[in-house]
């Protein structure tokens, strides 16, 4: 199978199966019956894409029962440090931190279940990031935890001084004094 366990209960890692040949490549950057075929029944239900440029730091975010969002993050082209961080109450991975690099040239994708904050840092000159979600985007629900919490010790792989990070993201408290709503049912 595609499918790679992370260590985080139901965080997972997708390599698609690419077919390439002297005219470039083909692959299925989403197949359902193949998550299916994982267990994995999410029904998405929007994309979202976004470009940036070296240095930039998105997140980290979520938002809150009844609007939180599973995740399906690929990258279109450029270099991404994707990060997801635990914040289910009771889950043994709680306030642990996954990161792993996606890019255009390895086509790996990182599956989010809802109950986990997510960011990313752009490696490359730019990034054209994708991501589906199982639940539309909700102003009100939103949440969120500063990308720089000294309890997550995140490497961006980002130096401080090339950081670029929103206003509103600055402004984001730490984990322990985020609001969450998630239980850990595992």
């Amino acid at each position: 199978m595609p499918f790679t366990e992370t260590g985080f209960s139901g965080l997972m890692i997708f390599d698609p199966l690419v077919f390439e040949d002297s005219r470039g490549y083909f692959y299925e950057s989403y197949n359902e019956k193949t998550y299916a075929q994982q267990g994995i029944t999410t029904r998405f239900v929007q994309d979202n894409q976004s470009c940036s440029s070296y240095g930039v730091i998105r997140g980290l975010h979520y938002q809150l029962d009844p609007h939180a969002q599973t995740k399906l993050v690929r990258v279109l082209s450029g270099v991404i440090l994707d990060v997801a961080v635990d914040i289910r109450k009771g889950s043994p991975t709680y306030g642990k931190v996954y990161a792993v690099e996606l890019s255009a040239a390895n086509r790996r994708q990182l599956y989010i279940p809802q109950g986990f904050a997510h960011g990313f840092s752009v490696l490359s000159e730019t990034a054209e990031v994708l991501y589906k979600c199982d639940s539309f985007y909700n102003k009100e629900s939103e949440g969120g935890i500063i990308y720089n919490d000294p309890a997550l010790q995140i490497d961006w792989k980002i130096a401080p001084d090339k950081a670029i990070v929103s206003d509103k993201d600055i402004k984001l408290p730490g984990l322990a004094e985020c609001k969450n709503n998630f239980v850990f049912e595992g």
